[in-house]
């Protein structure tokens, strides 16, 4: 008995201490964070923080674009984030004469900066618990209509907690968003794919916007005549450093994590779903790679696809073998052996993770079906353009859109499109789908054609030298319903109907099974009640906060915090594109001509440039401000390392680490590579 006890005494810390780096807060509570944050070195009140009748940091802080945070820097709406977040937006601007990726951008007046077509930014108003509300009768509609203003704002409601809680969101979004500066992919993107996810780092990741509004200080669709959006807080920028044990504070919008799900999600997720993601990528990227190096043109024309399949394909094998490491699986599954004695004892809850299981291996099976289509089928980049293709010619004909907006579409998909590589692509992922989907779900006609064609090389060969849809032939000639792409992508139309039961975040927010998931979140605050219970991230507005420290990779070997100067140039290497930094970056190197950002780092004179701390990021937290303990900008987060993925489904404080690029690095490169040290006189320097 004493045994037993000593165990589930083991089990419980496990998954019930929240460590002081653990947990995505919402800004509206965190007063209840406070105490222990000022344990940490923080300054300010809980209201410096979020405010709903004042100026607060959170009103410093915005949504990028769809997936990523910023912050603003000035009180002429000039705001950072990472310059992978910014990627995709610079290549749209990009081109073999103006290429912004290889070698930056730098706006030298406010004239010169550059408007992105369909760039936007998202402020929160406020947030607001409406639980109580909605228990109360009034509907999601009403209130959503009720807190939008007439179009004022936008306005969204979020579960939290599986359903438990609901909330309201209230933004604002801008929409005439410009490129003000960028270094080059070597600063910004120094390292590629080889470096992502790792420690040591030595990236600058951070590009620099700047959003306009009209002449109220009010979002406005682009136009001459806006001016630069007066942000009601912007950070102030500490130059003093960081050092180890600092507080340090992450403020964004962090997209998925899944804490509390039981052993079945993560069995799927580690043993199911991400080895097949993985390898499908895989043989993607090298497809790729391969053009690439071959072709300037398609360098640039697939950088912006490249680094967002690449992302993911890293990230989910660090995940993986994190989860293997911890034993995750087998925890959750005694956590929940210990959850089922109290259990038996409440009627209510005495059979939820029987449910559970029942529910996971009902819906398992569709959902992967889901992922694998996603990650076949649908990464086609043809089969993707000819449904929004379709899809964008009856909205022409229903007069939602017009004509030429239709064929602005059109050409710029085809700006960045590669036949040879997407062949390639679809011939792979063909053969992927048939050999790993369900017998019963395979299109006849798809396995009629590749039989008569002889081999899926010689199909794939056959629509594309056939399709009328990836020619410069005008749209108006062109017969879209009867194209044979068209008639391909009808092929799957049941697949993807029968999908759409499943598009969901997680397995674990399918309907069938999130529903189980309220009474069990709710048992396990009445069971484990000294558990801290955060919500799941869910891209909403979230605080997360720890210290500047190192961290022990593997067993005597020992990641101190700090990055600088020195280990770009250990690192640069002229002959790979990813090392191979501006001549000026080493030049300012050799002379030791640093100026106002050289610094004393273990006894030699250099500029820092990335340093660790163990905030809970995920992603989406990519561009976040990393704030001191008074409030001060000191970085930029843009990654963990690789062993701290794995942090989405359960964070180890002993090995989760967040990377952001030191502010003091940034300053630099804006300052002696951009020559734009005129953006400096915008920001309040400390």
């Amino acid at each position: 008995m004493i045994k037993k006890l000593f165990v589930c005494i083991l089990v419980c810390v496990a998954f019930t201490t929240v460590m002081a780096d653990e947990g995505m807060w919402l800004p509206s509570r965190i007063k209840e964070r406070v105490k222990e944050m000022r344990s940490l070195g923080f300054k300010l009140k809980a209201d410096d923080i979020y405010s709903d009748t004042k100026a607060s940091l959170k009103d410093a802080v915005m949504q990028f674009g769809g997936g990523c945070t910023g912050e603003f820097i000035s009180p002429e709406g000039l705001l950072l984030t990472n310059h992978h977040c910014g990627y995709s937006s610079i290549q749209k601007l990009s081109s073999v004469e103006h290429d912004y990726l290889t070698y930056g951008y730098w706006a030298k007046s406010k004239s010169e900066e550059l408007p992105v077509p369909g760039l936007t930014i998202t402020l929160l108003v406020r947030m607001e618990d409406i639980t109580d509300r909605v228990a109360a009768g009034e509907t999601n509609a009403s209130i959503v209509a009720e807190a939008e203003e007439n179009g004022r704002y936008t306005a969204q409601i979020n579960s939290m907690y599986y359903g438990l809680q609901q909330y309201l969101f209230v933004y604002q979004v801008f929409k005439d968003v410009r490129l003000v500066g960028a270094p080059p992919s070597s600063i910004g993107k120094f390292g590629g794919d080889t470096d992502n996810w790792i420690w040591p780092r030595h990236t600058g990741d951070f590009s620099i916007f700047r959003v306009y509004a009209n002449a109220d200080n009010e979002p406005a669709e682009y136009s001459a005549d806006n001016v630069p959006y007066r942000p009601k807080r912007f950070f102030e920028i500490s130059t003093k450093g960081v050092e180890e044990g600092d507080f340090t504070m992450i403020y964004g919008f962090p997209g998925n994590t899944q804490e509390y799900v039981t052993s079945d999600a993560v069995e799927y997720v580690a043993n199911v779903a991400n080895p097949m993601k993985i390898e499908l990528r895989t043989k993607r990227l090298e497809i790729i790679s391969e053009a690439q190096a071959k072709d300037a043109a398609v360098r640039i024309a697939y950088a912006a696809k490249h680094a967002s399949i690449a992302n993911s394909w890293k990230k989910w094998q660090g995940e993986s073998l994190g989860l293997s490491r911890l034993n995750t699986i087998e925890k959750k599954q005694d956590y929940e052996n210990y959850f089922s004695m109290w259990a038996q004892s409440q009627p209510q809850y005495a059979h939820i993770l029987d449910s559970l299981r029942v529910a996971y291996k009902r819906v398992a099976p569709g959902y992967f079906v889901r992922e694998l289509f996603n990650e076949s089928i649908g990464s086609i980049e043809a089969y993707n353009y000819t449904v929004n293709l379709a899809n964008g010619a009856a909205m022409v004909d229903a007069g939602t859109i017009t004509a030429g907006n239709l064929l602005n579409w059109r050409v710029n998909f085809m700006k960045d499109y590669n036949v040879s590589i997407d062949k390639a692509i679809a011939q792979y992922l063909i053969d992927e789908f048939i050999a790993r989907a369900p017998k019963d779900i395979i299109p006849s006609e798809l396995l009629a054609a590749i039989d008569n064609c002889g081999t899926t090389e010689a199909f794939v060969d056959s629509i594309y030298s056939n399709t009328h849809l990836l020619t410069a032939e005008p749209l108006s000639s062109v017969d879209i319903q009867n194209d044979i792409m068209t008639t391909f992508v009808g092929w799957f139309n049941n697949v993807v109907k029968n999908n759409r039961k499943y598009v969901y975040r997680n397995i674990s927010n399918v309907p069938e099974i999130e529903n189980w998931y309220r009474p069990y979140m709710q048992a396990l605050r009445e069971w484990d009640s000294n558990r801290a219970f955060y919500p799941d991230a869910n891209f909403t507005l979230r605080v997360s906060y720890g210290t500047v420290t190192g961290y022990e990779n593997v067993d005597g070997e020992y990641h101190t915090h700090l990055t600088t100067l020195d280990g770009i140039i250990a690192k640069d290497n002229p002959e790979i594109y990813d090392y191979n930094i501006p001549q000026e970056l080493r030049d300012i190197h050799s002379r030791g001509d640093y100026g106002r950002w050289g610094v004393k780092v273990n006894g030699r004179t250099t500029v820092p440039v990335c340093f660790l701390a163990s905030n809970h990021t995920s992603g989406g937290n990519s561009g976040s401000p990393v704030i001191n303990g008074r409030g001060e900008l000191i970085g930029i987060n843009f990654d963990r390392t690789w062993r701290s993925t794995m942090s989405d489904i359960e964070f180890d404080p002993t090995i989760c680490r967040n990377i952001s690029v030191d502010i003091r690095y940034v300053l630099f490169v804006i300052d002696r590579i951009g020559k734009a040290g005129y953006l400096l006189n915008e920001m309040n320097l400390k």
